[in-house]
């Protein structure tokens, strides 16, 4: 079964070298012929969506567009092609007796010329009137056909031609080119953070950028990247959250901030968690959780409006509308009523009874908070929403304020969406030795083997020794959007993180570059490892 798969697998690439170099000979005629295959400028005047949204003003009349062919049908001297640009495809109609050549024309080409050494895949530029067929397809009838770039590999027609799935994570220009949905999923992807920033300037907020690179992280319990500064001779860590350096810019005295940006967390990749990924927060002062509820409510209802245009969701079978008022459940009490158990007087035995029971596995690293946080996960896949969980205990809120009322919880919130846990809103603590027990508690939990805990970050610490005034504070990231969107987190995303890779066609193309390539990856692989 192997041996049949290997030998598809070479007839395959064997097939596409065999195409790659006729599209390489084409490629070298056309320069015999002096035309440059790669000019530098389209005289492109618009869109394919503007042509067709305003067919009628263009009717007859001579307009150029450019895009890349996806099709060609010769029939004798006439020829049906369709060219597609980011905005919609349209028919060509071309007549070999409209596409002449004046002598001092160096780039159009004529119609045996774009017959013969054009492919679908290249990018092309047509110059000709607007025209209605006899079939009645708005068309444009050229006059003029310029090369734009010549294309030496052929772009797959569809994902049945594709027999290796994980080829599209690893090419996501060809999953983009053969998938309207997924090309269009990623323009979603990109107006929904545009609706974010477009909610926070309505609001008041500064986009501020804070770094990527620290020498203490902190603002989340996950385990960080670690890196090193060869101009500082430091370890560094890439943030896995945005928090600490926000609410210094609080305490330098701006009253609303908010940053999108990447923040990296060293753990598993899976279909809801990937090691890089964009991800908001903002900090308001003079606002507290109570506050930030009402603002939370409003942010999702305005985002996700111009996202989808509704208000209306079915997310993992919930029905879901944002328009409802959203409720308040309790933590201690929701654990307290399916497990009976209180979070407060509890011990690790225990926990791990409760979690065997309902088979969940437990890694050797255990503690209770991490027992405790697994058993609310148990609970929060049954709930619909939207909800906000409040009164998150103080031992798991290393950031967040005490409740006046009971020391024990903190004025903590998190969004509750079709069973997904969306976000993380608190009021912020400011008292500085509140703050600096509590991370020296999450310290104790990391030398422990804690990986997760927070580190203790005294710089903070003396920011707050300086004065930060009542602030609230939230953030999520585009996981919200997987969520809406009901796909895995690598369709959701661009590019994927994944294994490093190089296909077998550009192996067998370029076998002595490749592997030189791989020779110095290696080398510097095993340099790394001796350095560690």
């Amino acid at each position: 079964m192997q041996y049949n798969k290997r030998m598809e697998k070479d007839e395959e690439i064997s097939n596409l070298i065999g195409q790659r170099n006729m599209r390489i000979q084409k490629l070298r005629k056309l320069r015999e012929l002096g035309f440059n295959p790669f000019p530098p400028k389209s005289n492109k005047q618009l869109t394919i969506s503007e042509f067709l949204d305003n067919f009628d003003s263009y009717l007859n009349k001579k307009c150029t567009i450019a895009g890349r062919l996806i099709s060609w049908r010769g029939h004798g001297k006439i020829a049906f092609a369709n060219v597609k640009d980011s905005t919609g495809s349209v028919q060509i109609f071309c007549q070999s007796s409209l596409l002449f050549k004046p002598s001092d024309d160096t780039e159009s080409l004529n119609f045996d010329q774009i017959k013969d050494l054009v492919d679908v895949g290249d990018f092309v530029e047509v110059t000709g009137n607007a025209i209605v067929t006899k079939a009645g397809e708005k068309s444009i009838s050229p006059q003029k056909f310029r090369l734009l770039t010549k294309s030496l590999r052929p772009i797959p027609r569809s994902y049945e031609e594709i027999k290796d799935k994980e080829l599209l994570y690893r090419r996501r220009y060809l999953d983009t080119n053969i998938n309207k949905e997924k090309f269009d999923r990623f323009i979603r992807r990109s107006k929904f953070w545009e609706a974010h920033r477009e909610f926070f300037k309505q609001n008041g907020f500064l986009e501020m950028n804070i770094p990527v690179l620290e020498s203490v992280t902190g603002g989340a319990d996950a385990n960080p990247f670690v890196t090193h500064i060869d101009a500082l001779d430091e370890q560094l860590y890439l943030r896995i959250s945005q928090e600490l350096n926000l609410k210094r810019l609080i305490g330098g005295g701006y009253d609303k901030v908010y940053e999108i940006g990447p923040r990296f967390r060293n753990e598993g990749i899976s279909e809801e968690h990937l090691p890089e990924h964009i991800a908001m927060e903002f900090y308001w002062a003079y606002a507290d959780w109570q506050d930030g509820m009402k603002f939370i409510q409003e942010l999702f209802r305005f985002v996700y409006n111009k996202v989808y245009g509704t208000l209306k969701f079915t997310i993992r079978g919930f029905d879901i509308d944002l328009a409802n008022n959203w409720e308040k459940i309790d933590y201690t009490s929701v654990i307290k009523n399916r497990y009976d158990i209180d979070v407060f007087h509890t011990n690790l035995e225990e926990i791990k009874a409760i979690l065997k029971n309902n088979k969940v596995k437990a890694d050797g690293d255990l503690n209770v908070n991490r027992g405790i946080d697994l058993l609310w996960k148990l609970i929060r896949k049954d709930i619909g929403g939207p909800v906000f969980l409040v009164n998150e205990p103080k031992f798991l809120s290393p950031l967040a304020k005490s409740d006046p009322g009971n020391p024990l919880l903190t004025q903590r919130f998190h969004p509750i969406i079709g069973g997904f846990e969306l976000g993380n809103g608190f009021s912020e603590l400011n008292d500085p030795e509140d703050q600096l027990n509590r991370f020296l508690e999450q310290q104790r939990l990391r030398d422990n083997g804690d990986k997760e805990a927070q580190m203790l970050d005294i710089d903070f610490v003396e920011m707050l020794e300086y004065g930060m005034p009542p602030t609230f504070g939230y953030g999520h990231s585009e996981r919200n959007f997987w969520v809406f969107e009901g796909a895995p987190a690598k369709d959701c995303v661009p590019f994927p993180l994944m294994r490093h890779s190089v296909s077998g066609l550009t192996k067998d193309i370029y076998p002595d570059i490749y592997k030189k390539v791989e020779t110095k990856r290696q080398e510097e692989k095993g340099s790394r490892k001796k350095h560690e």
